[in-house]
């Protein structure tokens, strides 16, 4: 099991067969996430301790809403501020690292997992295959999204809502579509004017 654990944790890409997939801690993720989905809104306090429980790097500053998602939790590391928006999904098989100041729209997944192309092996139920993910800071993924393993999404940079990002982005474009392509660089056009503001 010790391996298995090891092997999970690791920043590197893996094949694994699925029936080794420690279940105890997948049920104690289990069990964390439905405690902080019908928290008491209001019980600020009672919610950081099930995610202080749940993950394997968590700040105060990460703000996370109902409903939420995991594995196993333990390997989801915030780095800093973080808004995770409803209805999120973390298959955290591989370490999943999510920088500073960054925005996750709602129904956004970020899936290490996959399963065999060949139709034989994927239905055996045996195999498994999962690689990291890393979000680098000031990134917003836009609501809908989906991140496959493997993926890093650079500084700075915009994901559309709706997109499949299954290769890299570069930090400080906005991307999207499916499959999520680079469609520009950011720039200081991309500003707001802040005379528009009526508060």
């Amino acid at each position: 099991m010790t391996d298995v654990l090891s092997r999970i944790k690791q920043p590197r890409p893996y094949a694994g067969n699925a029936m080794h997939i420690p279940r105890a801690a997948q049920l104690k993720a289990r069990s964390l996430c439905w405690q902080f989905n019908h928290c008491d809104p209001a019980d600020v306090a009672r919610q950081h301790d099930v995610l202080m429980r749940l993950f394997g790097t968590y700040h105060g500053s990460v703000y996370l809403m109902p409903e939420f998602h995991c594995d196993f939790g333990f390997n989801i590391h915030f780095k800093g501020f973080a808004l995770v928006n409803y209805n999120c999904v973390m298959l955290d098989t591989s370490p999943i690292v999510i920088g500073r100041s960054v925005l996750l729209g709602p129904g956004v997944v970020l899936a290490c997992a996959g399963h065999p192309l060949d139709p034989g092996q994927r239905m055996s139920g045996a195999y498994e295959t999962s690689a990291p993910i890393t979000i680098a800071d000031n990134v917003w993924i836009g609501a809908n999204t989906t991140v496959c393993g493997g993926v890093e999404i650079g500084e700075g940079s915009v994901i559309g809502a709706g997109s499949v990002v299954n290769k890299n982005i570069p930090a400080g474009v906005l991307a999207a579509g499916v499959p999520c392509k680079v469609l520009r660089q950011l720039n200081s056009a991309d500003k707001l004017d802040a005379s528009a503001f009526e508060f």
